[in-house]
């Protein structure tokens, strides 16, 4: 349920300047308690370094990030964060299992062992994503699809309240994007606040409840609804803009 009252993620003022050329610039954004949140913007609108500025990934030129009203490193243990598979190493030699469970250090500690408490966790997760019969498998001999649940099992495992997900839909086959999509709608469900990166603008209305429209400062953010019009999306993008709606084609032209 959405929490309009209570901000899950609060963002004043943030820039993020890549060799004095500003990467997103001054974006204030509220994302309230409970909301499925696409962020939407074309290549280069900033839309993955926001999600890295706000957990502190990367550097921020200025501006502040709290979580319920927390810094990151107080909020740390309510905080998920599924990266771009491209950016993982995927021929680290790790099993799927150990992939999931180092989820959990975060509440274990680097020096206590995960036993088997943490172990049935990871499986549970596993179970989630469908993923729990390739638990003993290398991560080096997963499809594409099969690593990007893994890393999904491995958020879920954390329990968090705030999921961060950057591009989980990229290059993945319709058995995995359906899964992730049902593992939102859960998680949704559940009360959790979720954020995703999302390039798709067809299904951006089927799936999320919220969006924001960046191009490298907020053109729009709130209730899909309300803020995923052809109005905005051509101030977003720039230019002639085509996507499948309710079986029609929507476009929006620069003008």
């Amino acid at each position: 349920m959405v929490n309009r009252d209570k901000p899950a993620l609060s963002i004043d003022d943030l820039t993020v300047a890549y060799q004095e050329k500003p990467a997103i610039w001054d974006i204030d954004l509220d994302v309230p308690e409970g909301v499925l949140m696409a962020i939407v913007g074309p290549n280069g609108a900033g839309k993955s370094t926001l999600i890295k500025a706000a957990l502190n990934l990367i550097p921020r030129a200025a501006g502040g990030v709290s979580f319920y009203g927390m810094p990151y490193e107080r909020a740390r243990s309510l905080v998920a964060y599924v990266p771009q598979r491209g950016s993982v190493d995927w021929d680290f030699p790790t099993s799927v299992l150990d992939v999931v469970i180092m989820g959990l250090y975060g509440k274990l500690g680097w020096f206590r062992r995960p036993g088997p408490a943490e172990r049935e966790l990871a499986l549970r997760a596993l179970e989630q994503v469908g993923l729990v019969d390739f638990a003993e498998r290398q991560i080096s001999q997963l499809s594409g699809g099969q690593q990007q649940r893994t890393f999904l099992a491995r958020a879920l495992v954390q329990e968090a309240q705030i999921y961060f997900m950057d591009e989980p839909f990229a290059a993945v086959d319709a058995v995995t994007e359906n899964a992730i999509v049902n593992i939102l709608r859960q998680l949704n469900a559940r009360g959790k606040t979720v954020l995703v990166v999302h390039h798709d603008l067809q299904t951006v209305a089927e799936y999320f409840d919220w969006a924001t429209l960046l191009n490298v400062e907020v053109i729009a953010a709130g209730p899909t609804s309300e803020v995923f019009t052809l109005d905005n999306l051509e101030r977003t993008y720039g230019g002639r803009v085509s996507y499948l709606h309710g079986g029609q084609l929507m476009t929006a032209s620069a003008p």
